[in-house]
């Protein structure tokens, strides 16, 4: 299942970061780019969108009329606010408009990851239902954000040990300046888009954290770091694999 989201951002910089960070998460695909209320409109009238990515402030038109007019027209369209607003009137209006998460800028990667891979993970449940009991939609409704819920306890699909074991011992060499995908690839001898995948999976644990990096000369570059607090949060996965 691949969400198609639009991004509703008027500053540049920002729009590109975020685009940036929704397009490192499997699973998203980023179907636009607009930088006020009108132009999302008009987008939503001639694309399909199923989540959009929307700021408050905005020049001429406020975030929040292009969220209150997703939900007059009554859209099958979810909303995760992002926004430098953090006073409580402009976060209970966003929630009362029905947006499913509200991100206070500046935040950091992990925490935007977490609210997309909850709301993926609350689409493909509801997509598979017909019905549900109240004990499933608990589940659903009371769990926690994905980086602090329980870690499952097998390797995702197509993941080896040996080659979680390497990617690993790199990152613990590499640190000190970050890395990329393509320099993380050659140390363990895998190709990009095998990386890729173990990137994406020590990510969505919490085992690493992507920042951008502004240094040298052209455009901005995403390395992931360590989060060396949560060192620990892979173990659960070697352990079942070398029980299996």
């Amino acid at each position: 299942m691949m969400i198609r989201a639009l991004i509703v951002e008027d500053d540049p910089m920002v729009a590109e970061i975020n685009k940036g960070y929704l397009e490192s998460i499997q699973g998203f695909s980023c179907t636009g780019v607009v930088s006020n209320v009108s132009d999302g409109m008009a987008f939503l009238k001639d694309n399909p969108v199923d989540l959009v990515l929307l700021d408050i402030f905005m020049p001429k038109k406020n975030g929040l009329e292009l969220l209150a007019e997703i939900r007059k027209k009554k859209k099958g369209i979810d909303v995760i606010v992002i926004s430098a607003a953090s006073d409580i009137e402009h976060i209970k209006a966003s929630l009362r408009l029905g947006a499913v998460d509200y991100l206070i800028k500046p935040f950091e990667f992990k925490r935007f990851n977490a609210a997309l891979q909850k709301y993926q993970k609350e689409q493909e449940f509801l997509r598979a239902q017909e019905k549900v009991n109240q004990d499933e939609l608990d589940r659903l409704l009371l769990k926690k954000d994905a980086y602090e819920s329980k870690l499952p306890p097998d390797l995702p699909k197509g993941l080896t040990l040996p080659t979680l074991q390497k990617t690993i011992d790199q990152i613990n060499k590499m640190e000190t300046d970050g890395f990329s995908t393509e320099a993380l690839a050659v140390k363990v001898g895998v190709s990009r888009i095998s990386m890729r995948k173990y990137l994406q999976f020590l990510t969505d644990i919490g085992f690493v954290f992507i920042k951008m990096d502004y240094g040298g000369v052209g455009r901005p570059v995403y390395k992931y770091h360590l989060d060396k607090g949560k060192s620990n949060r892979v173990k659960p996965y070697m352990q079942a694999a070398d029980d299996s």
